[in-house]
């Protein structure tokens, strides 16, 4: 397990989200799909504090793993990943400019997102070994 670090904090944050198309549309076959997972990496480039962990397509939605800072809201994070995405692929593929025409974009308004995170039976672990370990700083044993 890979904890994160920032000026203030030290975090293990894992969300699942899922974004479906607009009208749930099938339109993503298998080399779209692997351009939108390239897409969807790269936007770690310039947003280096989302970490994405894994990316998958069906045909009319994606899932992504990602790890944001406690900071960054979910929806923020998921909102840029569905901008950033949704412009790539229009420019990519004008058959979408036809289907999805006008400014609304690929993606429907909403989305699912679930944490993942560590199991409680390791959280149990850790709270019950509190002060017992290294002087207060007990490690965490996995």
């Amino acid at each position: 397990m890979e904890y994160r670090r920032n000026n203030h904090s030290v975090y293990y944050t894992r969300y699942h989200v899922v974004v479906s198309t607009r009208y749930r549309r099938k339109i993503f076959n298998p080399g779209m799909g692997e351009y939108l997972r390239i897409k969807v990496i790269e936007i770690a480039k310039y947003y280096p504090e989302i970490e994405i962990l894994e990316v998958n397509t069906d045909e009319d939605h994606m899932h992504v793993l990602m790890s944001i800072p406690p900071q960054m809201q979910v929806s923020y994070a998921v909102n840029v990943l569905k901008t950033n995405t949704g412009k790539a692929m229009r420019a990519k593929f004008p058959f979408l400019n036809k289907t999805y025409w006008g400014s609304g974009g690929i993606w429907s308004i909403g989305y699912f997102v679930s944490t993942v995170g560590i199991n409680e039976e390791t959280i149990r672990r850790y709270i019950e070994f509190q002060g017992t370990q290294d002087s207060g700083q007990a490690k965490l044993e996995l």
